[in-house]
């Protein structure tokens, strides 16, 4: 069949959809596309995808006119059961050739390293792509997923928000898609306001930019690049002033609009004197304004809000926008007010009628549970001989969650945290108790700074391993993509915290003290009590994020070597994945490896029965005596450098090991004859073996792979 390619443009009309539904939307369409085409093996040169509020759309470009004729293989019976001893063919033949509609007189024998079989060669006529692109497009259509959908009308169908036109178009040919009440053509629309008349697409490649030239910039990426450009430049027109850099709220204004239009705008001077976090979180929560700064970094009574639509009287737009923030920032100075009547001490009280989690009691609960473990922690890390900060500790757990209370939190739960160090500040609290209530919440996602001090790090570790221990202890463990409570978050928050401060804590006795804490609580709401499965989950929760988030950066075999070894210190494990990522860039590693993989097999294979440690009167091989000899001095030496954090050097000392463990298998039987002697040797080698584990499973790394 001819192989003549078009372009291929699928494009949903609807209301103006939600920003954070957009872009997950029009992934879904473009997969259910493309992975569409591939299984019907109809070739395609590249795709791109187009969205604002009011479409989602696909253009695949050089989409072939047909699917091409292939030939495959099947398969059937053995001929020893598909023939009878006079070569007549058997029902197992009859069936395999009627099942692949194919004659007996077509079935062929091959041979296979199963012996010998029939099969059938089955040939498969290529396809046009007009015939098959209706039923992939329309699949794919009514295949978008999302959270929340609805129905309109008598339209059976649900989507995002009610759909109102269908483009779908193969070159210059409309191609059949329905959706509810709604069929496929070829006119789109332009901009809501600046453009409401349809218009007629001839053909796919006008479609980004007939668009454009109606008010609308369908490129996701070029729109938000064109949105922070101009809001620069808005802000501009004040000398050295310039916006805060917020590429979350730059996403919500890009999926908001289809055609940018900045507008800069003022507020009273006299909020200044609020918190800075205050005042960017009412611009950006409410009303999706920019927040401006001084060359210094100067919050300036500045805002840039994005227009979707073009106005004449940019003066009268300014005020409007000026005129919602007025109020806006009237209700956050009330509530600043009102919330410093009450000092932060006095809210505390007031959490024990907030719950936390049913089974896991109120916010006070949760407050006594962090205060205890934070001071636990202490100890672990070696800092408790430091009574100002067992102090600090001590007051900031209290108050932690105390701003959960305020009138201001209610309003931005966002601002938890930072309001508890505002209030306490105005409480008279000690500036490093202020501090330590802020950081605690650090770091709040991927990318954000890490608690400075000890106070803020040690109570944040404490506050996430109640929540993980909790929710693990009453068994709402997070499954696929569903995670309500934020426990890979607050894990990756554990990780990142014991990282950067550098704490040697033992991680598990950590979580152990954590399901303590927790035991009263769940014996009074008759829970069973947190036992050793549940502390076993949190730690295989936490080696999951470990091996996720270190294997980004290093191997991921070598991460499986260190983590199969032990992360009971994440501290010394960091180290040790370094120390063995390292290693296997050397050219020497891999016969290490081989060797080291050797010494693993027969301490599995054979290890099981064999107890005891290594008689030396049983040595009667030279080889055995030096590798016996050699493995106790590394042992020292290993254990000398570990101990020290030096764990290249640890490895450098157990590769030291290869030659007489090469010379052993040389010229030692290790399957002796004699059980004793069997024993013994393999006692031997599961010593060599508890060496190398002191750094890594070498067996997990895949040897072949390294260079």
């Amino acid at each position: 069949m001819s192989a003549v390619a078009s372009d291929l443009l699928v494009e949903i009309g609807t209301e103006e959809l939600p920003a954070s539904f957009i872009l997950p939307a029009v992934e879904d369409l473009r997969r259910g596309i493309t992975e569409r085409l591939d299984a019907a093996r109809l070739a395609h040169q590249g795709w791109r995808t187009f969205a604002t509020p009011r479409r989602l759309a696909v253009e695949v470009k050089g989409v072939a006119e047909a699917t091409t004729d292939t030939s495959r293989e099947v398969i059937g019976p053995p001929v020893k059961s598909a023939f009878d001893q006079k070569g007549k063919p058997t029902q197992a033949a009859e069936k395999f050739a009627a099942s692949n509609k194919v004659p007996l007189a077509a079935l062929r024998r091959v041979q296979t390293p199963k012996g010998e079989y029939i099969a059938a060669l089955l040939e498969e006529k290529g396809r046009s792509a007009r015939a098959l692109l209706p039923e992939i497009l329309s699949t794919a259509v009514h295949g978008i997923g999302f959270r929340k959908s609805m129905r309109w009308a008598d339209v059976e169908q649900t989507f995002a928000r009610p759909v109102h036109w269908i483009v779908a178009l193969l070159g210059e040919e409309v191609l059949p898609v329905v959706f509810g009440d709604v069929r496929s053509g070829r006119l789109t629309r332009g901009h809501r306001f600046l453009a409401p008349e349809p218009i007629e697409l001839r053909a796919a490649r006008e479609y980004e930019g007939a668009l454009e030239k109606a008010h609308v910039i369908a490129d996701v990426g070029r729109r938000r690049t064109i949105v922070e450009e101009r809001v620069s430049a808005a802000a501009a027109r004040i000398p050295g002033a310039q916006v805060i850099s917020d590429a979350d709220l730059l996403d919500q204004v890009t999926n908001l609009i289809e055609e940018p239009h900045p507008v800069l705008g003022r507020f009273e001077e006299r909020h200044l004197d609020l918190p800075r976090e205050v005042l960017v979180q009412e611009m950006k929560s409410h009303q999706r304004y920019f927040s401006v700064t001084d060359a210094s970094g100067k919050l300036l009574p500045l805002f840039v809000a994005v227009s979707n639509t073009a106005v004449r009287d940019e003066r009268a737009s300014q005020l409007g926008y000026e005129r919602v923030l007025r109020a806006r920032l009237a209700d956050g100075r009330f509530f600043f007010d009102e919330d410093r009547k009450i000092s932060l001490g006095e809210r505390v009280e007031k959490l024990r009628r907030v719950v936390w989690q049913g089974s896991l009691g109120s916010y006070a609960d949760k407050v006594d549970r962090i205060r205890a473990l934070a001071q636990l922690l202490c100890e672990m890390t070696g800092k408790a001989t430091l009574a100002s900060l067992r102090q600090t500790i001590d007051r900031a757990a209290t108050l932690s969650k105390a701003d959960l209370v305020t009138g201001m939190v209610g309003e931005f739960p966002e601002l938890q945290g930072v309001m508890g160090r505002e209030y306490a500040l105005a409480s008279g609290e000690p500036p490093e108790v202020a501090k330590a209530i802020f950081e605690h919440y650090l770091p709040r996602g991927a990318g954000d700074a890490l608690p400075a001090g000890d106070a803020g790090a040690l109570i944040g570790i404490a506050d996430r391993l109640d929540t993980l221990t909790g929710i693990f202890a009453i068994g709402k463990i997070p499954t696929g993509a569903a995670d309500p409570y934020g426990l890979r978050r607050a894990c990756l928050g554990v990780i990142n915290i014991i990282l950067a401060k550098g704490y040697r804590l033992s991680l598990s006795a950590a979580v152990r003290e954590a399901l303590r804490l927790l035991q009263p609580r769940l014996a009074e709401h008759k829970r069973k009590p947190a036992d050793r499965a549940a502390e076993d989950q949190v730690l295989e929760f936490f080696r999951g994020r470990l091996k996720a988030l270190w294997s980004e950066t290093y191997r991921p075999d070598a991460v499986e070597a260190v983590l199969s070894a032990g992360f009971d210190d994440v501290v010394a494990a960091h180290r040790r994945v370094q120390a063995l990522s390292e290693l296997v860039r050397h050219p020497d590693f891999v016969p290490l490896a081989v060797t080291f993989k050797r010494v693993a097999n027969i301490v599995e294979k054979q290890g099981r029965d064999v107890a005891g440690s290594v008689d030396r009167n049983l040595l009667n091989e030279e080889a055995e005596r030096v590798l016996h000899r050699r493995t106790i001095e590394a042992a020292k030496a290993v254990r000398r450098e570990v101990a020290s954090d030096d764990y290249a050097a640890a490895l450098r000392q157990i590769a030291g090991l290869k030659p007489v463990v090469d010379a052993f298998f040389d010229q030692v039987m290790v399957m002796a004859d004699e059980k004793a002697l069997r024993a013994n040797r393999v006692s031997l080698l599961r010593e060599v073996r508890a060496l190398f584990t002191e750094v890594a499973d070498f067996s997990k790394v895949q040897s072949e792979a390294a260079e």
